[in-house]
């Protein structure tokens, strides 16, 4: 069974985070959201608390994939953070799927993950994803080892496309949300 670890720090965007993490256990993925505060309650941009599953530390360097999801306010702590980084650099090194979506792009950038990589982002990311290959054209890109996608209406095609990356087939879970129906590619 793939292990994913989804990012939450305050600030994060509660319905790119809820949707992926919901998304991806229903393709039958173990995932886990990792909080940078003792309290296990993390409030979301929209002022939401959502309770995070475990502590953010070396043991998400034990997941097969990372997620780090948007929030206005989300990628500077995260950038900040010199073990986040440490840890998205040596997943990065190992292979492993390290994953963003929105400002959460932009922590990936910092990582140096996106180097040589084709990668999306929110509009105008084009200037702060300068290492990558920017597509503006694709809502959700795969790269190698590297997903991204561009911000908030594109939860489903990113968190299809990690399941791609991680080998569970996501044709099912686009028919039984009727994603297709509604215009989905």
């Amino acid at each position: 069974m793939a292990k994913v670890a989804v990012l939450m720090v305050e600030g994060y965007e509660e319905s790119e985070t809820m949707q992926i993490v919901d998304l991806l256990r229903r393709a039958g993925a173990e995932c886990h959201t990792f909080r940078f505060q003792d309290d296990e309650w993390v409030r979301s941009m929209q002022g939401m608390y959502v309770r995070s599953d475990r502590r953010f530390g070396p043991e998400v360097l034990g997941y097969d994939a990372v997620i780090v999801p948007g929030g206005r306010t989300a990628a500077a702590p995260l950038i900040a953070n010199d073990e986040v980084m440490d840890v998205l650099r040596q997943m990065d090194e190992a292979g492993k799927l390290v994953c963003g979506m929105c400002s959460g792009t932009t922590v990936l950038e910092a990582a140096g993950v996106l180097a040589g990589k084709r990668a999306t982002g929110y509009t105008g990311y084009a200037e702060k994803l300068t290492s990558a290959d920017f597509v503006a054209d694709e809502v959700a890109v795969w790269d190698a080892n590297v997903v991204t996608s561009q911000g908030p209406a594109t939860p489903y095609p990113f968190a299809f496309k990690v399941m791609e990356a991680l080998g569970l087939d996501p044709e099912p879970m686009r028919e039984s949300t009727l994603y297709r129906k509604a215009g989905g590619r």
